[in-house]
């Protein structure tokens, strides 16, 4: 909990060029006034650093148990990927401080940046001529630079920030279908053909809800949005049937009689890690379903551990945790100090909980499965980083610059001779 601690103390310390001490000329006093600013955390935003804090921690040993094993029979030491998540940890900490400092107005001003950013990498994923940064893994592109940079963590940023500034630049034209939501169209359109061109459907879904959420909350007509769905279900079906593998996620989900049982052993497995689990779990470091049974149990499955090792007990404490992170989340929003950060938080914290309530649905059998990480939890550093770069921007939000007074000590007069 130090590097935490430190980032608090960053966080919490004056604000760069946030104010100038003054010095009235020829003053007789020993102490000159000092004025400066800071940025105070509210009790909500306070209280999301501590749990965001507790997930972290907590996450850590979650992975070491469900990945040692794995790594073993990869033939590197059992604190591989542990490791390499506490390096993310490390990073994601410093990248929290920094954008709890800054004031989250100015994403208004890089909104336009941070999308056209993340269309021409997530570009970059699936051009032909790419492959050798971009190169295929489990079938799918979704990674830079090896597995250094997932594109469509830093398009969840952008989806939430320019969604949340067009709709307050465009006001009232945003209840109009044409001129209104014409521009949220051809950018989530692109964004949703880049991610299942990869293809990853999951993170497409993810893009449409969230600027869904985001347009809702800033006033969009409801029936613009039924309409919208109703015309976009034949073609997304369309698109489902030609990515073969999310069609019989589907069928297999809704009838597992079906058999398909490659398409079904995930899912079947994390089902009978969560039953193993009961009530209490078989204890920390005792599961088995990651001897080779449950595939990517540190990752995305991670949540089938939690149910074996710390049983119902386990899942249901994750479960309200999120819940306790929404509803802090969603405080924050309606405390904001403008229209922007109200829609900007609505929409950071959605994303967060939605991912993480879709990825505990899908490893106890509720949901067909996604590919989903548990935010703070999972192994990816991607979305880690992203996750408390988001959070950060949460907690500034949550917090109000008040401007504190003090004392400059004069200089010390030189020793008479």
């Amino acid at each position: 909990m130090t590097a935490v601690a430190a980032a608090h103390d960053l966080f919490t310390a004056d604000t760069d060029g946030a104010g100038d001490a003054t010095i009235p000329a020829g003053t007789d006093t020993p102490h000159a006034p000092l004025e400066r600013e800071r940025w105070r955390m509210t009790a909500e935003a306070r209280a999301l650093v501590l749990l965001t804090a507790a997930l972290l921690a907590w996450g850590l040993a979650v992975l070491y148990s469900a990945s040692a094993i794995v790594a073993i029979q990869e033939h590197r030491a059992g604190s591989y990927y542990v490791l390499r998540q506490g390096t993310g940890v490390l990073a994601g900490i410093v990248i929290f401080a920094i954008a709890a400092k800054v004031d989250a107005e100015r994403w208004q001003q890089w909104a336009w940046p941070l999308m056209a950013l993340s269309l021409v990498t997530m570009l970059l994923v699936i051009l032909p001529f790419t492959e050798k940064w971009a190169p295929r893994v489990l079938g799918s592109r979704r990674f830079l630079i090896g597995s250094a940079l997932q594109p469509s963590e830093l398009a969840k940023l952008a989806v939430v920030v320019w969604t949340a500034m067009l709709v307050v630049k465009k006001g009232d034209t945003l209840r109009r279908l044409t001129k209104g939501l014409g521009p949220f169209l051809v950018v989530i359109g692109a964004l949703d053909l880049f991610a299942a061109l990869e293809p990853d459907l999951s993170a497409a879904m993810m893009f449409t809800l969230v600027m869904g959420v985001v347009l809702f909350a800033g006033g969009v007509r409801i029936g613009h949005v039924v309409a919208l769905v109703v015309i976009a279900t034949p073609l997304l079906w369309h698109e489902m049937q030609r990515l073969t593998y999310v069609l019989n996620r589907l069928v297999v989900f809704f009838d597992p009689s079906k058999g398909l049982e490659q398409v079904n052993y995930q899912l079947k497995q994390s089902l009978i890690a969560v039953g193993s689990g009961g009530l209490f779990g078989v204890g920390f470091g005792e599961g088995r379903q990651q001897l080779g049974y449950l595939p990517l149990p540190f990752n995305d499955f991670i949540a089938g551990n939690i149910g074996e090792e710390w049983g119902f007990v386990g899942i249901a404490g994750v479960t309200l945790v999120f819940a306790l992170w929404a509803w802090l989340g969603f405080r924050i929003a309606r405390q904001a100090r403008s229209t922007f950060l109200q829609l900007t938080a609505i929409g950071l914290t959605f994303t967060i909980v939605l991912t993480a309530f879709l990825h505990i649905g899908v490893a106890i059998g509720l949901l067909p499965t996604t590919g989903l990480t548990l935010p703070f939890i999972s192994y990816g550093r991607s979305n880690l980083l992203l996750s408390l770069l988001m959070t950060g921007i949460l907690v500034n939000i949550g917090s109000r610059r008040e401007r504190v007074s003090g004392e400059l000590p004069a200089p010390a007069l030189p020793a008479a001779a």
